[in-house]
């Protein structure tokens, strides 16, 4: 599906239940929900690691997911969230993907005019610090 039909779908939905894994919570969080995150589990052949369990908890501490690591957990949650939907939307979280992306290029433009050798490893430390 595309990434817009989805994000569409989650605009319109009176509450959004993902897996745990950075791309899905976020993309909840753009559209105004704060998310019910399941994230799926390496014991369980489901991920290749545990990372969708880290991000999950750092995002339900942060307040921008709701999680579900149980089965009893993710039909308390999702209950609770159907009976007030007003507690899981959010305003909705402005990435800013585009001034990353440019200050970032204007990280690589002043690395590629710095000098090499141990000055330059001096200076790509200035710079990343200066940001």
């Amino acid at each position: 599906m595309p990434r817009k039909e989805l994000l569409g779908l989650y605009a319109q939905a009176t509450v959004v239940i993902v897996q745990g894994g950075p791309g899905s919570i976020l993309d909840a969080r753009e559209v105004g929900h704060l998310p019910i995150a399941v994230p799926r589990l390496p014991e369980l052949n489901e991920v290749v690691d545990g990372h969708q369990v880290a991000f999950s908890r750092t995002m339900a501490a942060l307040g921008n997911a709701i999680l579900a690591e149980d089965f009893e957990t993710f039909i308390e949650r999702t209950e609770a969230a159907l009976r007030n939907p007003k507690s899981v939307r959010t305003p909705p979280r402005n990435s800013g993907a585009t001034a990353a992306a440019y200050k970032l290029g204007l990280a690589v433009d002043r690395l590629d005019k710095a000098p090499t050798g141990p000055i330059a490893v001096r200076r790509i430390r200035q710079l990343l610090l200066n940001r």
